[in-house]
């Protein structure tokens, strides 16, 4: 009998009547290798985090004082925070994107692998809200990046590669460098520039964060997402 793989690769190739194309039969092995292959490389990318959203908070809660590990994503709003952390845990919705930047106003928190917590914070820059709202989310960023009861282990700030570097991102890199909190960039969006510039792009962004790690990603294609785990890997020892 020829396996699911070898007669799945047959009729790919039109040798639907075996029986015409014995020499074929020589390959079934071969073939049935590569079709294990590709089979294992779709399921990689398909695979999904263990992951459960706990809750969100605007100030001081129990939360807090547990001894998880937690890794914290900043970034302005509309810049693909939530598309880059779903891409991340291999979700598509598990955290929620809004048509209306500046919606999620909570600092929500997700364990992963009963492990360690993802910590998605508002996102901040959004011009059209008004400034009272503006303002309360500064400071709610700003009390769990230096207030709070614990301080977050490691920090991810998520840049636009269209638009690069802006005065509300400059600000809060200044503050996690004074609360000496160790960070890295991830440069969003790269599938939206030209394959051929990709790298200058990036490059040109990340020179003007000198000596902090920088990681072009898309959110769109996963491309870069390996790269971010590794990173993450080195900041959740428990």
């Amino acid at each position: 009998m020829i396996k699911t793989g070898s007669r799945r690769l047959i009729e790919m190739h039109g040798f639907s009547n075996i029986h015409g194309y014995i020499p074929w039969l020589f390959f079934l092995p071969a073939f049935d290798t590569l079709y294990r292959h590709h089979t294992m490389e779709d399921k990689k990318q398909m695979h999904t985090i263990p992951v459960e959203f706990v809750r969100g908070i605007i100030g001081t809660d129990d939360i807090m004082k547990k001894r998880m590990p937690q890794i914290a994503f900043l970034g302005r709003s509309n810049v693909g925070k939530s598309s880059v952390i779903n891409a991340l845990l291999g979700r598509k919705n598990l955290v929620k994107s809004s048509a209306t930047p500046g919606k999620t106003q909570e600092i929500n928190f997700f364990l992963i692998e009963k492990k360690y917590y993802f910590v998605d914070l508002p996102g901040y820059g959004f011009a059209r809200l008004p400034n009272k709202t503006r303002e309360k989310l500064r400071k709610r960023i700003v009390w769990y990046l230096s207030e709070a009861e614990r301080k977050p282990d490691f920090v991810f700030i998520i840049l636009d590669a269209v638009v690069g570097e802006t005065d509300h991102d400059r600000e809060l890199l200044e503050l996690l460098k004074t609360e000496r909190i160790p960070f890295a960039i991830i440069v969003n969006k790269i599938d939206k520039l030209k394959k051929s510039s990709q790298k200058e792009h990036v490059q040109k962004i990340c020179a003007g964060i000198e000596g902090t790690p920088c990681f072009p990603f898309s959110a769109k294609t996963k491309e870069g997402r390996e790269a971010v785990w590794e990173e993450i890997q080195r900041h959740i020892a428990v």
